[in-house]
């Protein structure tokens, strides 16, 4: 089996009295994409910045490629920093090769990979164009392919999607599928769950410094429980028809305005939606209305941060120096 490109154990980082983040563990493995997700302030990019050897962790440890994070295993990392900036006097062209240069390729080497990548996004035409004259989001775009100029064997993207229109936004999730598929590894942290249910095979979620969850989509899907809901005429009574029957049923609190009784139906592993639409059925339940939920990763993300927070795992949430930062 090939070695995790990434491997945090037991990683801590404090300033001063304020730990950013503790006691993080997790691994990414050879070929994989990897979401890393959390609200901002949640110690994304502190986390980030230790698995680049940016930061030393003052607890626990980082392996890149097997060893610490230097430079011989940093050659083969591409990272875009949450805080973008380029030479705004350099042009698109001479933006890529310059970073491709610093990566070890020879400037023909450079100048090639450069004109490959902008004409391959479509900014071909923008090559001699200065970086000042850029919209944001070719900029942006011009950022990102100085990151894969020297086509790194893993990718550590630090809210890639920030700042990026619609169309840029899925230009880039196909430009991350694309390297992934030549054999990439990818790791990117966001605020926006979307992506990662779009392109991740598993996700790490962090809340307050703390790791949350760890494991892939469908375990997170799974954490959350699946559910149904189902709407019956007033006065039937659901729940001694689902008796026995391994559904949990409890009173919809959301505000219907068709005036019939509604129900949260949870479903156990291995029962459907449509098994409890027919148990209903069957016991003669007056159907009025029926919806299978479709979770989301926010939802997720909320559940186990409350969880985590019953248990006292979390530390409480931050007071805000102003009232007004509370709104």
């Amino acid at each position: 089996m090939a070695e995790p490109s990434l491997v945090l154990n037991g990683a801590t980082k404090r300033f001063g009295a304020f730990t950013a983040v503790d006691r993080l563990g997790f691994e990414v493995p050879a070929g994989s994409i990897v979401g890393f997700l959390g609200p901002n302030g949640a110690g994304k990019s502190t986390s980030l910045r230790m698995a680049l050897g940016i930061m030393t962790p003052d607890e626990g440890s980082v392996s890149l490629f097997g060893e610490t994070p230097e430079l011989s295993a940093l050659r083969r990392v591409g990272f875009l920093p949450e805080e973008r900036g380029l030479y705004k006097k350099m042009t698109a062209r001479q933006t890529v090769a310059y970073f491709a240069r610093l990566k070890g390729l020879t400037a023909s080497e450079a100048n090639a990979r450069a004109d490959e990548l902008l004409h391959s996004t479509g900014l071909g035409e923008f090559a001699r164009a200065k970086i000042s004259k850029l919209s944001k989001g070719m900029a942006q775009k011009v950022q990102i392919l100085s990151t894969l100029a020297h086509n790194p064997d893993f990718l550590i993207l630090d809210e890639p999607f920030s700042g990026l229109d619609p169309v840029n936004q899925q230009a880039l999730e196909e430009i991350i599928r694309e390297q992934h598929a030549a054999g990439a590894t990818v790791l990117f942290s966001t605020h926006v769950m979307e992506h990662a249910e779009r392109l991740c095979e598993s996700i790490v979620m962090m809340a307050r410094g703390r790791k949350v969850f760890d494991g892939t989509l469908e375990a997170a899907f799974d954490a959350l429980g699946r559910r149904a809901r189902i709407a019956v005429e007033p006065g039937f009574d659901l729940p001694a028809a689902f008796t026995e029957t391994g559904f949990q049923l409890e009173r919809d609190a959301a505000d219907h305005e068709d005036g019939a009784d509604w129900w949260v139906v949870s479903l156990p592993d291995g029962r459907s939606a449509q098994g409890a639409l027919r148990t209903a059925i069957e016991a003669g339940a007056p159907i009025a209305g029926f919806m299978q939920e479709e979770a989301r990763l926010r939802d997720v993300f909320v559940s186990l941060v409350e969880r985590e927070e019953a248990r006292g795992k979390l530390p409480p949430k931050p007071e805000p120096e102003h009232p007004a930062e509370a709104l």
